[in-house]
């Protein structure tokens, strides 16, 4: 860790997730080894190669968001917004006693939008250029969820969305804690916000045949690591956490779940949707986030692994593993939470870490679920089927997405 670097808490968690909302409910059903994947509600999707997803479940925003307000938002940006509220009480951080221009949002999304899109799309070919709505650009634009959580709450400090694809959360997650080691900011909200199960959204992963087609039983689809996995599974959904500066937090007597450690960033500049098969990029990001946070490889205890379901990337992720960890890699609890809640897309990294976190908190760690078939390329221990109790205390959470774009992020014990 850089000498003179502030250090900096997790101090609040909030989802909205295809397993409900509340974290500490989230996390109860990830440590059951429930499936969030159901049959496409949304809309008919029977003409689709996939038709099931994993769909947001029990989600009530009208507490937070009444439906006159709503009606200025995309879906992605509502998702943020509540899973924002959940995480800013959980930390109990009171917003009339904080310096509001010290505290800022940095969210990540991969698509953003496509609901707007979509419907006013529709419009504009149905019914004309004049029947498109003023809110098109304010709802679809990507900043909109980081925009409207700092005016839903009234934070004045820095705030930009990052876009990376599956990668989004974790860069912002990554630049919320510099933007604490470095003084810009006293508290972050930041995570990610995804609502990409829409008819084109769908179509597009179909055609690129990023999707398993396990349409007879959709909660055995998404088995990472698993000889017979045939493609991710498309999910939707919220994570935030609330970042703080350590002594500020202490101050006010706050929750401490975990101290934010390490970042690590990188690009394979190889293919657009295709992960390098050497695994150079994402092994670099691990090793970068290692160096960040001053944690040797041998300290790390649990692996959040970007584990999609999809052919190559388990393949090169564990590849990528070994290399950085060594003999270490076979004592690595490794564990991948789209098993159960499907790709969250650019939400993914956030959700993900808010999962290791409680596994700090808990000395937990969910498992990979549907491993029946073992592939002798993918020979770690992915916590097969069960939940484990064991002592967690440092974990790094990988981030793949495409475009090349690699994050990993460490996390470790309340200081």
């Amino acid at each position: 860790m850089a000498t003179g670097r502030r250090r900096v808490a997790v101090t609040g968690l909030g989802v909205v997730t295809p397993l409900g909302g509340n974290a500490r409910n989230f996390f109860g059903r990830l440590l059951e080894g429930r499936s969030g994947a159901v049959p496409i509600t949304k809309f008919d999707a029977s003409a689709f190669t996939t038709r099931f997803a994993c769909e947001v479940a029990e989600f009530d925003p009208e507490p937070i968001l009444p439906k006159h307000e709503r009606r200025r938002l995309d879906p992605f940006v509502v998702y943020a917004i509540c899973a924002a509220q959940e995480a800013i009480g959980d930390s109990g951080l009171d917003l009339e006693k904080v310096d509001r221009n010290r505290v800022g949002a940095i969210v990540g999304t991969g698509i953003g939008g496509i609901h707007e899109m979509e419907d006013q799309h529709t419009l504009l070919r149905d019914r004309g250029p004049g029947r498109v709505s003023p809110f098109l650009v304010p709802k679809m634009m990507a900043n909109a969820v980081s925009g409207q959580i700092a005016i839903k709450f009234g934070l004045r400090g820095t705030n930009f969305t990052t876009a990376s694809a599956c990668a989004s959360a974790g860069h912002a997650i990554g630049l919320a804690h510099r933007s604490i080691a470095y003084g810009d900011a006293d508290v972050v909200v930041t995570g990610g916000a995804e609502a990409a199960t829409t008819p084109l959204g769908l179509a597009g992963f179909c055609s690129a045949r990023a999707l398993s087609t396990r349409n007879e039983e959709p909660q055995r689809a998404s088995r990472p690591f698993d000889r017979e996995r045939d493609g991710f599974v498309i999910g939707e959904g919220a994570g935030m956490l609330v970042f703080e500066e350590l002594e500020h937090a202490r101050r006010r007597k706050a929750p401490i779940y975990a101290e934010a450690l390490g970042f690590g960033s990188t690009d394979d500049a190889f293919h657009i949707t295709a992960p390098a098969e050497d695994g150079d990029g994402a092994a670099r990001a691990m090793e970068e986030a290692l160096r960040d946070g001053g944690i040797a490889p041998e300290k790390i205890d649990y692996v959040n692994a970007h584990g999609t379901s999809t052919p190559l990337n388990d393949k090169m992720e564990t590849g990528a593993v070994k290399r950085v960890f060594g003999a270490h890699a076979k004592r690595l609890a490794i564990s991948s939470t789209k098993s159960m809640i499907g790709h969250l897309l650019g939400a993914a990294a956030a959700v993900e870490l808010v999962a290791c976190v409680l596994s700090v908190e808990k000395g937990a760690v969910h498992p990979t679920i549907n491993y029946e078939n073992p592939d002798p390329e993918c020979d770690l221990d992915v916590v097969p089927n069960e939940a484990r109790e064991m002592k967690v205390r440092y974990v790094i959470s990988n981030s793949l997405g495409f475009g090349g774009h690699n994050v990993c992020l460490l996390v470790g014990p309340p200081p």
